[in-house]
């Protein structure tokens, strides 16, 4: 009896393949079209390539040979497991920058200092709140230093409203000089 005919192949081995076949192939997917979304054109490329390899040569042959329920859920299980997979290796990597916007009332002072002390250009604005006066902060960060800024505003601020959102692309401006040499930024000089 060949093997792709054998109960082990079609009850074990086949859902098995099938499973990590759908998660390497979402997991690339997943984390092509994040990198889409955060303007990374020359990586997203070469992930869709692959993405569909994968596709092409492994998961197509394994679900034309797939006859049976357990098969079945081993693709839709791979397929949940591949999105989830994709987002946890993006969001580890943490490729980009962030923008984050503190609004508080009082003694911005301590804010900002403690900010420029850690490396980071911080831009101050007056701005009125529904209860009056109140300070708006800006600071433009790698997303590997996201938890970092947001500690050392907890820290000084810790009712602070903050918002936090993903850019694209960034000109010039002041960034931690402590961070890998991948990382640092030529002033003046346009990155995405």
């Amino acid at each position: 009896m060949p093997m792709v005919n054998s109960e082990l192949y079609i009850w074990v081995l086949l859902p098995v393949m099938v499973f990590c076949a759908r998660v390497a192939d979402v997991t690339l997917g997943t984390m092509r079209i994040i990198f889409i979304s955060r303007g990374k054109r020359n990586l997203a490329p070469l992930l869709g390539f692959v993405e569909v390899f994968i596709w092409i040569t492994v998961v197509s042959q394994i679900v034309s040979n797939a006859h049976n329920l357990l098969a079945y859920l081993a693709y839709a299980a791979g397929f949940a497991t591949g999105s989830y997979l994709g987002m946890y290796i993006e969001n580890r990597i943490a490729v980009g920058m962030q923008l984050i916007l503190a609004i508080i009332q009082e003694h911005p002072e301590e804010l900002t200092s403690s900010l420029h002390e850690a490396g980071y250009g911080v831009t101050r604005v007056d701005g009125l709140g529904a209860n009056g006066p109140v300070k708006l902060i800006y600071t433009i960060v790698f997303r590997k230093n996201l938890e970092t800024v947001l500690s050392i505003i907890h820290r000084t601020h810790p009712h602070a409203f903050l918002a936090v959102e993903d850019l694209r692309s960034t000109e010039a401006g002041i960034f931690p000089m402590a961070l890998p040499a991948q990382q640092k930024v030529m002033l003046g000089r346009k990155f995405k």
